[in-house]
This record gives structure tokens, sequence and C-alpha cells, in this order.
């Protein structure tokens, strides 16, 4: 008895969902991301408006100043979806697990002073409230924002800075004794020179428009801390004086914030090249959410590296400032 096979191809009636063929076209494929996030976001049927906020739908627009014909157009260049984000993060755990191990088998953190040890402690610890709040804020954006492309990533953002607290507490209980953790609360609920900051987050904190918040947050506060403590900080200061040790384990930091500026910016220019009043509007909150942002780390730059850290965050605004100018905000 013989076999005969016979290959038949199979055309399939339609490359992607219809939703998204309006986006890509008919003819192609989409990518995983493109029909995870493209036209998703819930627009009709709604049962009946929220009890605690009835002038506004579940999802609705105008709970941003923002204008946009469609806000599909904020689109993430990382391409994440729940997926890929998180296939990213857990190499990225991967890799701090590593340096933990290496730090701990080594004996780093012994062979750091006892000074230097304290002085990162004190920078450090506090600012697992400021995460905390990003988290906070991040959650806000994507409960209250529109558009899937906007808000997923706004999610994915809230939970990095809760990965952020968590490995700033690592850092602490590798460095001290569990006690740090209730110092660094301790600081930030009464030492003069977190108060400025502390104010910042908890306004923010109460900020409405999800894209004002996103602002407020995401650029223009992490856009000069994570440069400022991660950067010059750790990186430079406490590094080259043989913490090499905390800047291994706070390694996720600097690189997150370098991944997420890039969704960050691409959201800023995208809603700013829709029309002037949306540049003037954005450009408005920059100013005056960064200035803020940098008057409130004034005293931790001095807490941290003195005259020089305050040198370090006027490089940290610079830098910010020539991001937004290439996103296209006015000066």
């Amino acid at each position: 008895m013989s076999v005969d096979l016979h290959t038949r191809e199979i055309k399939p009636l339609r490359n992607t969902f219809s939703q998204t063929a309006n986006y890509v076209g008919n003819d192609k494929p989409a990518s995983r991301y493109q029909e995870a996030t493209l036209d998703t976001q819930p627009t009709d049927n709604f049962h009946y408006r929220p009890t605690w906020d009835p002038e506004h739908e579940i999802f609705d627009k105008s709970r941003s100043a923002i204008k946009l014909a469609d806000w599909n157009v904020l689109r993430d260049p990382r391409q994440y979806y729940y997926a890929t984000w998180t296939m990213a993060r857990a190499r990225q755990q991967d890799a701090i697990e590593s340096s933990y191990d290496f730090v701990q088998s080594r004996g780093l953190v012994a062979k750091m002073s006892e000074a230097l040890r304290n002085k990162a402690c004190e920078v450090l610890m506090p600012l697992r409230h400021v995460a905390w709040g990003g988290n906070m804020n991040n959650s806000s954006i994507g409960a209250y924002g529109y558009g899937t492309p906007f808000t997923a990533p706004a999610m994915f953002h809230a939970m990095d800075h809760l990965g952020a607290a968590q490995f700033i507490t690592r850092i602490g209980l590798a460095l001290d004794e569990p006690a740090i953790l209730d110092a660094g609360k301790n600081d930030w609920l009464n030492a003069a020179c977190w108060q400025p900051l502390r104010h910042y987050v908890e306004d923010t904190l109460v900020v409405q428009d999800p894209f004002e918040l996103f602002i407020a947050q995401n650029l223009a506060l992490d856009g000069q801390l994570y440069p400022l403590i991660y950067g010059n900080f750790v990186d430079d200061h406490i590094a080259l004086q043989g913490g090499t040790a905390v800047s291994m384990l706070a390694a996720f930091m600097p690189e997150w914030h370098t991944e997420s500026a890039r969704w960050i910016d691409a959201v800023v220019k995208v809603a700013a090249a829709e029309s002037d009043e949306n540049r003037q509007l954005i450009s408005g909150w920059v100013k005056a959410w960064a200035d803020r942002a940098q008057t409130a780390l004034t005293p931790v730059s001095e807490l941290a590296m003195g005259s020089v850290g305050v040198v370090a965050l006027q490089e940290a605004r610079d830098a910010l400032d020539l991001r937004c100018k290439k996103a296209g905000l006015a000066a």
C-alpha cells in the first residue's frame, strides 16, 4: 500500500482583527502588540455613569484637557504588551539576582566604610516612598486615562515603580539592619530636607487630569530624580568612594529610566504635535511641574552630595529641557 502526501496551502480569510486592520491594513498580519492595544478601548454600552463622578462616563476623553482625534496614536515604541513586558522584566530580575549573588559572595558590602553605607541609606531609603507615589500616580493614569496604548503602559509603569521601591528595600536590608527602613520612613515624614519632595508627591496624588499627572510624575519628577540619584549619586559619587556594591544592587533603576524615557518622550511628542493648543498646554505643565520638582529636589541633592549635588541637579534639569525640546515643546 502506498501513501500519497499532498501539500495544501490554506489561506486565512483575514490577517488580523477588523479593528486592528483599520490601522495596519487588511493585506498584512498585525503584530501582537498592535492586536493587544489598537482600538481596544471600550467606547459604548456603558451601564451608567459612576455614582462618585456623574459628570463623566466610566471611560471618558474629557477627563483630560488634552484633545486628540484618535487616542490610538499614543503608541509605545517599545511595543510592550503584557507578555513582552513580563519577559523583559524577568530578564532584568535575573540580572539583579546575579548581582546580589556576586555582591554577597564577594563580601562587597562589608568592604564599604560605615560612613559610606550610612550615607547611601540616608539618601536612598526615603525614596521608597517616592517610588510608591509613582506607583499610585501611574495606577491613576491607567484608571482614568483614555486609550489602551496610553493606559496599558501606564499600568506597567506603575508596577515598575513598585519594583523600584522593593529594590530600594532590598538595598537597605543588604546594607544595614531592618530598622533602617523605619529610619527612612521617619526621615520622609519629619526631616526638613525631604518635606518639599514629600509635598510634591502628595500634591500629585490628587491631580485630576491623567495627562497632566503623566507630565508631573513621569517627565518632570522622574526625569530629574533618576539621573540625579542613580546616575550622579549612586554610579558616580558612591561608587567612586568604594560603594560599587550599591551601584550593582541599584542597576535596575537607571536602566529602567533610560528605557521608559523612550515611551514617555514618544507620548509627549505625538500629543504636542496634534495641535498648538496641546503643545502650549503641555509646555505649561512641564514648566510648572519641572520647576517645582527641581526646587523640591534641591535639598535632597545637597544632602546627597553637598554643593556638587546642586550642580548635578542642574545638569539633570538641562537634560530634561533638551528632551522636551526634542519632543517639540515650547521653551
